[in-house]
């Protein structure tokens, strides 16, 4: 992938980030979220690519934009994209830490294509790479990170998403001594903790989105760590209500059109193919991983970790931005 597009993919995530900070703390995360979308299709849309969305917003009859199959681009070097405008868009309503626009771009058959479903994550860094496997019990997959980072398991950090599904989890890897952080939402930024130099975060562990899923492997891959996943039917997630089983249901379905196995271990490798791949993220709200977003006036502020797979190229950049003089699709959502 030509070096001068992983600028021009910060470029996109930057106008997302700006978008989605309009909304911060107004309690309107779908706002925020639409927002964010609009300003990241007008950047795709003028990027020198041929590309299509092959994680988004969802199908086409649910999505307007930034949907699975949507060409973007104005013509150029073939690429597959995987987005999420705003990872965190209940943050941003609230006015949290850690919202991040996110975007991971790849050659042609980069990324496993999989339905919007929850799926199973376990996430390490480089130093740990080959020793996880999620068809073990999570203590054995803690010990064997433990014993490769040379470290007893009471300085071990595991972070996962705070919900009432992991509760059973986290009480188990406490009982073992292990440091567990618990996070309102955000597993993409959580699974890059694990993998960048100053976090003191070993591992990641959640049940989470899908298609966050995909685009945490692409980063991990980028950064040489390791990932493995498990597609998870949502009654099997959120418990066997009639609601959950007809969801539940319907993606079963949509996996065996897709060609994928719910409950299926799933390798880095299975996930994404290439470490031919660009990663960018951009700060909507102060977090662990990047600064949020600041604001005075027309004048705005933004931090972006920018990642090169082939090279293993890791940039951060900071941008200021001068809002009234963004084109005037993108100006139309963050003024």
């Amino acid at each position: 992938m030509k070096r001068d597009l992983a600028l021009q993919f910060s470029r996109v995530t930057e106008a997302a980030a700006l978008a989605g900070h309009k909304w911060l703390g107004r309690g309107d995360k779908d706002a925020a979220d639409q927002a964010a979308v609009s300003a990241m299709r007008a950047l795709l849309s003028t990027s020198d690519i041929d590309g299509e969305i092959v994680i988004g917003e969802g199908e086409i009859d649910e999505a307007p934009m930034l949907y699975i199959g949507e060409k973007v681009g104005r013509g150029g070097e073939a690429v597959d994209i995987a987005v999420d405008p705003i990872e965190g868009t209940r943050m941003t309503a609230l006015g949290q830490s850690n919202a991040v626009a996110v975007l991971a771009a790849g050659e042609q058959g980069c990324f496993l294509q999989a339905p919007d479903m929850y799926m199973e994550k376990l996430v390490v860094g480089p130093q740990a790479r080959g020793l996880i496997d999620l068809e073990q019990p999570l203590e054995d997959n803690a010990r064997a990170v433990a014993e490769a980072l040379g470290k007893p398991l009471r300085e071990l950090t595991v972070v996962t998403l705070e919900k009432p599904r992991h509760r059973p989890m986290i009480e188990r890897l406490q009982a073992l001594g292990v440091k567990v952080f618990a996070l309102p939402d955000g597993d993409v930024a959580a699974s890059i903790l694990t993998s960048v130099p100053e976090s003191e975060v070993d591992m990641m562990y959640c049940i989470g989105g899908a298609p966050e899923g995909i685009i945490s492997a692409a980063v991990i891959r980028a950064l040489g760590g390791d990932m493995q996943g498990r597609l998870i039917l949502r009654h099997q997630a959120k418990g066997d209500s009639p609601e959950n089983s007809a969801a539940g249901e319907r993606e079963a379905e949509r996996c065996r059109q897709m060609g994928v196995v719910p409950g299926q271990r799933l390798r880095l490798e299975d996930m994404v193919r290439s470490d031919n791949l660009v990663f960018s993220a951009t700060g909507i709200t102060k977090g662990d991983l990047l600064q949020g977003v600041t604001r005075q006036g027309l004048l705005a502020t933004t931090e972006t970790l920018l990642i090169r797979g082939r090279s293993r190229t890791v940039r951060r950049i900071q941008s200021t931005h001068y809002l009234d003089r963004k084109d005037d699709e993108v100006r139309a959502v963050i003024l």
